[in-house]
């Protein structure tokens, strides 16, 4: 059977998350149910990621077994035509070798967060990105993030309902920008590891909005690491300013 590669693309406000659901829409159902329109039978993919509710990907990747031998792009055309009027679109799709893994071949996952600071209500950026009244301290957030890059125990920035099996992770990179956007100033977090814990992103960045708003100083940050504590952290700031930037593989098979 061969197997394909999708780069995945969706707005994550009408969906449960990616994980298929019995009685809630997923992103994972809905590319499956398209694949059931041209294939007839169960179908079951896998991503390199599992998004929450809410939360947007801008390139997830994920992969399919089919019977038929299709032309790629034919089946990213086909697919989305089966995938319409959902927000969700295949933007690449190529033929992998059967023992390449979405998830399991994936060496860096990328994330990205934009935070609005505006008082009026967004219009336009409605539901993708996170609005805060106020403008926020970009250096004292940079210092405070500074601490987390490395390898540590997260325990403090992991959701009480993660399912990995150590809190433990490398961070590689968390860079803040300001970006100056027609609707107002965003920050923009670019956060890159190999794998995140449940809710890490969300915890960082709710965290680091503490700093910027001047309620928590830089060093509180590396305090609230070092607790290993979950009662230690910041909120968790909502989903829709989080987006699954892109997935890293030692060969990128959408251009090989």
């Amino acid at each position: 059977m061969p197997r394909f590669a999708l780069k995945v693309e969706y707005h994550g406000a009408p969906f449960a998350g990616w994980q298929r659901q019995r009685d809630q829409p997923s992103v994972q159902g809905a590319i499956e149910a398209a694949l059931a329109r041209l294939e007839p039978g169960p179908h079951t993919i896998a991503a390199a990621g599992r998004t929450d509710a809410g939360v947007h990907g801008l390139g997830q990747v994920a992969h399919c077994d089919l019977v038929n031998d299709w032309a790629p792009f034919r089946l990213m055309e086909a697919l989305n035509h089966h995938l319409k009027p959902q927000p969700v679109a295949i933007v690449d799709c190529t033929q992998v070798d059967d023992e390449w893994h979405a998830r399991f071949s994936a060496v860096e996952r990328r994330y990205l967060f934009r935070l609005l600071m505006r008082r009026p209500p967004a219009t336009h950026q409605a539901g993708l990105v996170w609005q805060v009244p106020q403008q926020l301290d970009l250096a004292a957030m940079q210092v405070g993030a500074a601490y987390l890059v490395g390898h540590h125990d997260f325990t403090t920035f992991r959701s009480s309902i993660c399912q990995s099996a150590s809190p433990v992770k490398t961070l590689d990179a968390i860079e803040i920008c300001q970006m100056e956007t027609p609707g107002g100033p965003e920050l923009w977090f670019r956060l890159r590891a190999r794998s995140f814990l449940h809710n890490q992103v969300r915890s960082i960045v709710g965290t680091l909005e503490r700093v910027g708003r001047g309620a928590w100083a830089p060093d509180d940050v590396r305090r609230a690491l070092k607790a290993c504590d979950r009662a230690a952290c910041g909120p968790v700031c909502p989903p829709e300013g989080l987006y699954l930037h892109s997935v890293g593989y030692p060969k990128d098979p959408f251009t090989a």
